[in-house]
């Protein structure tokens, strides 16, 4: 199997809030969220999502129009078309947009459809569109560019509008819902942060890149896995990074009963301890339950040491976070509530 690189946004290094909506979109909307770890920057193409071996591929092309018309959206499909006929499997093919024109769908309430919400009319328009572009294409062979494979294709794809606001698309990350939530300004400000970072995977040039097998992408460091974006909300939350370097002070009580001969070695147990935690994809729901219920007692009780807030935080919380001990659990809690400045 060979498939080489084309039309890689090449010499626009930065991204959109559309292609960051849309990353945001498969991380805490998408039905697969749980199992998408790899968010691979303008490769396959605008965005790909991968799981963690890299067998199952969302493929995602991204448009910032408001009000396209339904040949306009044909046109904007053709790179998930260049895949859809490529040698490699794809799980999906999303076009996610802003907004669509009123001809496009019959039921205009859902914001997520495929070509069976899609008007007689508009459907022979967006196709035709498609067509149009397809033979436009140099990276596109005009012997894929049947009837049939061009229906095939329609029938497969999930048109996604994406008309929420910034803050909207960080809040089901999160999952749990904190006592006293974040403001808008501060999950905006997280949004602008994935973007910046989304951005910076594109400074390398992949264009004409061949690769025989999907996971090889991965080499080209061209991705933001879901933990890294897990840790960059938490930052942003508690204004600290909670694998940074050195002791919180909330913590020195801890750290200074243990024994002089392990006291760094026990500092570095409870990093690591935390670290499996955030890179936890499988227990991601229960790491942000545990998050939310420290933050909610650290705001709720101000004048709580880390001891207080630990047996403070219920059992089962504690229970279906394993990744954890008493200390690096306590750890956690020192640096929440040392970002928190409480």
């Amino acid at each position: 199997m060979v498939y080489t690189v084309s039309s890689s946004e090449k010499l626009r290094k930065s991204a959109s809030d559309t292609e960051t909506k849309a990353l945001l979109y498969l991380l805490g909307y998408h039905p697969n969220k749980e199992e998408i770890f790899y968010f691979v920057v303008d490769f396959f193409n605008d965005l790909t999502g991968m799981d963690n071996m890299a067998e199952n591929i969302w493929d995602v092309q991204s448009k910032g129009a408001s009000n396209p018309s339904p040949r306009e959206i044909g046109k904007e499909l053709v790179t998930l078309f260049k895949n859809f006929v490529s040698e490699i499997k794809f799980t999906q093919y999303i076009l996610f947009t802003n907004g669509v024109s009123n001809t496009l769908r019959k039921d205009t309430q859902l914001e997520v459809f495929d070509s069976n919400n899609i008007n007689a009319k508009a459907l022979l328009s967006l196709k035709s569109g498609l067509k149009e572009e397809c033979t436009q294409k140099m990276y596109i062979d005009n012997n894929t560019i049947t009837d049939e494979n061009l229906d095939s294709f329609i029938k497969k794809v999930t048109f996604v509008i994406g008309g929420k606001n910034p803050p909207d698309y960080i809040r089901p990350i999160i999952q749990a819902e904190l006592k006293t939530e974040p403001t808008d300004d501060i999950l905006e400000a997280i949004f602008n942060e994935i973007r910046n970072a989304q951005s910076s995977k594109k400074n390398t040039v992949v264009e004409h890149i061949v690769i025989s097998t999907p996971d090889e992408a991965i080499n080209y460091q061209r991705h933001i896995t879901s933990s890294e974006i897990k840790l960059l909300i938490i930052n942003r939350i508690i204004n600290r990074d909670p694998l940074a370097p050195g002791c919180p002070i909330p913590f020195m009580e801890v750290y200074q009963k243990f024994p002089p001969e392990t006291k760094n070695d026990q500092l570095e147990e409870c990093k690591n301890d935390l670290a499996r935690a955030l890179f936890n994809k499988n227990n991601g729901k229960a790491f942000w339950e545990l998050f939310a219920e420290i933050y909610k007692i650290i705001i709720e009780n101000k004048k709580f040491g880390v001891e207080e807030i630990f047996l403070n935080i219920p059992k089962r919380i504690k229970r279906e976070n394993s990744d954890f001990d008493v200390l690096s659990l306590k750890y956690f809690i020192s640096t929440i509530k040392e970002g928190l400045g409480k």
